[in-house]
């Protein structure tokens, strides 16, 4: 039987030590390609390039450098580089940091495995939660298994899944988990270049987050376990709809539509 072809991507680029960490773990499992960024991308969300062409460097076998965003290489990757046998799974990361809460609307990381589900790829996205000082060996050996487990049963084409690990402990389990809800504060501070025009760093550095039992948060920073974060791509309000039902638009006729 042919081995299960897995697409490795992240956002940090083609050279990072979390993305060398995840293709030795995950190698064992299947005929593993990489379509990574030439360059860091975090905080890239899912920016796709449209309005530019992109260039795909060969770095050596099934290792490619895309000169693009995350989303743009696992585009690539799945439609024109892996046209003749699509991956039966994608994995992304292992970031250099959290993608927790909403970290999520901004991660190139969890992008790269956004569109590999959008495409019809089941995705994971592994993130380590550390900062300075990365030990990516806890992270890379619950990949391997969470990969082993996904690649022993059937999945949705659109699954995808959210992976936070805790730096600096051996994690002795793994939670299910929902997102929570944190913030690094809201700071914007205000320079001065040498030719007197101002520029501006936004994003702050005061982490908390809530107590929100069953979070990714709390899984992590209070049990010091892996959580395992599902998410879907319908960002419909469901219960914002009937609310909505009820507004009077005045010149306007509001139509229900079939299955609504």
């Amino acid at each position: 039987m042919r081995k299960p072809r897995i697409l490795v991507s992240n956002d940090d680029g083609y050279f990072s030590e979390g993305l060398q960490a995840l293709v030795e773990a995950v190698s064992p499992l299947g005929e593993v390609w990489v379509v990574a960024p030439d360059r860091e991308q975090s905080a890239a969300s899912h920016a796709i390039s449209l309005h530019r062409p992109l260039r795909i460097k060969e770095v050596r076998e099934r290792w490619f450098a895309i000169d693009g965003t995350p989303t743009d290489c696992a585009y690539l990757a799945i439609v024109h580089l892996l046209k003749d046998a699509r991956p039966t799974l994608m994995v992304s990361g292992i970031n250099h940091g959290s993608n927790l809460a909403e970290d999520v609307t901004y991660s190139g990381t969890v992008a790269a495995a956004m569109e590999g589900a959008l495409l019809g790829v089941p995705a994971i996205a592994f993130s380590l939660v550390a900062r300075g000082t990365f030990d990516f060996a806890p992270a890379a050996r619950f990949a391997r298994a969470l990969v082993t487990e996904a690649l022993s049963r059937p999945l949705p084409n659109r699954m995808l899944l959210n992976v936070n690990i805790p730096g600096g402990v051996e994690p002795e389990g793994y939670s299910v988990t929902r997102l929570g809800r944190h913030s690094y504060g809201y700071g914007v501070v205000e320079k001065e270049d040498p030719r007197g025009r101002k520029y501006y760093w936004i994003g702050g550095s005061e982490y908390q987050h809530e107590d929100i039992p069953g979070s990714d948060c709390n899984a992590v920073h209070l049990a010091k376990r892996v959580s395992v974060t599902p998410l879907h791509l319908d960002l419909t309000d469901h219960g914002r709809l009937e609310d909505l039902g009820g507004w009077s638009l005045q010149g306007f006729a509001r139509h229900e539509l079939d299955g609504a």
